[in-house]
């Protein structure tokens, strides 16, 4: 999916309205734009530049915003009054901006689902799903309590996966400097020393020297292939085969793979949980929560399960041996089924996955520390025995 930012005018009233969306394509975007009751006016793509990151929600802006309005709502004040009351409030331009538009159509008229609804590139689907069941249903508060626990949820795990990986790439950026500080400034003088005294190179260190060669000689070749790689990667992540690719690398990769599947079950059963107690089918909470997967190959495998619910089977069959799908999940489902407590069960798997998923980036966080230090080991000692034991030699032949 594309963001487009847009420019338009109400159909009736004239009034010019500005935003963003989400649409596969520039005409999709003005086709989402027509039958929501608006004229285009001005359509551009978003959503790369520097400016777009730093005028984005973020996911704080969000869970600040939800727990304010599920208060206020929970205390009895209308949703205008609500939402005029945290837009003054809100620090966030960019959170303000869309809570602003929210008001606009609110007081337009318009259902909350629907005022929510124009900004999907902001709110996911499982959010708009719960402000739509929990605005039929009368527990609108209690909806934006629920989403609100769920979103930080989700942050605190991404920022222990985060963290656990921080430690790594810190670690590797140190292991490129020193590397690239020793061919440029020691590797140079070695050759220097060697060159004076007319003395043939070892055969690691005359590699070390060639390497250096290369990377001073052809330098702009380097960097053209590094950029020609960085922008096929970036683009190729965006296409259909790369995003299937992201999809089972995360799925496969080692050391990392159990950590992924876990967390996919933990959003999964959260979700659906989340879906199913706010009184959303089984059919939407399959759907909604396969998107919410952010993982088209989990999604591919709960799509083939909601197909099998809709052809009559049971939820915990439907789940059963589906690729990705752990058997916790269907094993809940089932207990759920026979004891008409479903969002329950399905509560309690995701919380033990939640749980074992804790468990998993402590370990993994632990694993690769030492990890990490056998490579710089490993790093450095193939630079002492290219670089510093040939000056040792040149010394003992001196001396000698």
């Amino acid at each position: 999916m594309k963001r487009f930012t847009y420019r338009a005018k109400e159909q009736g009233t004239g009034k010019v309205i500005k935003g963003a969306i989400q649409a596969e394509s520039e005409r999709a975007a003005g086709k989402l734009l027509i039958d929501r009751g608006y004229i285009p006016d001005k359509l551009s793509e978003s959503g790369t530049g520097l400016l777009d990151k730093i005028n984005k929600v973020t996911s704080k802006d969000r869970i600040n915003f939800t727990r304010q309005f599920a208060t206020l709502v929970g205390a009895g004040l209308p949703l205008a009054q609500s939402l005029r009351t945290i837009s003054e409030q809100t620090s966030s331009k960019p959170m303000k901006a869309v809570i602003d538009e929210i008001l606009s159509d609110v007081e337009a008229g318009r259902t909350l689902g629907e005022a929510f609804g124009k900004h999907d590139d902001v709110f996911s689907n499982v959010y708009l799903s719960l402000i739509r069941a929990g605005e039929v249903s009368g527990t609108l508060d209690e909806s934006l309590r629920r989403i609100a626990a769920q979103e930080e949820k989700d942050e605190r795990m991404m920022s222990k996966i985060r963290g656990a990986l921080t430690y790594p790439v810190i670690v590797l950026i140190v292991i490129a400097l020193v590397f690239v500080y020793m061919m440029v400034q020691v590797v140079p003088q070695v050759e220097s020393l060697y060159h004076d005294l007319k003395k043939p190179l070892p055969a690691f260190t005359a590699i070390l020297v060639g390497i250096k060669d290369f990377i001073f000689g052809y330098w702009w070749l380097v960097l053209v292939v590094v950029g020609v790689i960085v922008a096929f990667l970036l683009q190729f992540r965006r296409t259909k085969p790369g995003i299937r690719f992201m999809a089972n690398f995360k799925l496969n990769v080692p050391l990392f793979n159990s950590l992924f599947r876990i967390l996919y079950m933990s959003r999964f059963a959260r979700t659906a949980q989340i879906l199913l107690a706010t009184g959303v089918s089984v059919l939407d909470t399959m759907k909604i929560s396969g998107d919410a997967m952010n993982n088209v190959v989990v999604q591919e495998s709960i799509t083939k399960a909601e197909e099998e619910v809709q052809a009559g089977k049971a939820l915990s069959t439907s789940l059963k041996d589906k690729d990705y799908i752990l058997d916790l999940v269907p094993q809940m489902a089932a207990i759920g089924e026979q004891s008409g407590k479903m969002d329950e069960m399905l509560g309690k798997a995701a919380q033990v996955y939640e749980d074992e998923l804790d468990e998993k980036v402590q370990a993994l966080s632990t694993l690769i520390e030492p990890v990490m230090m056998v490579c710089m080991a490993l790093l450095a000692g193939g630079l002492v025995g290219g670089i510093l034991f040939p000056i040792y030699s040149l010394v003992g032949e001196i001396t000698g």
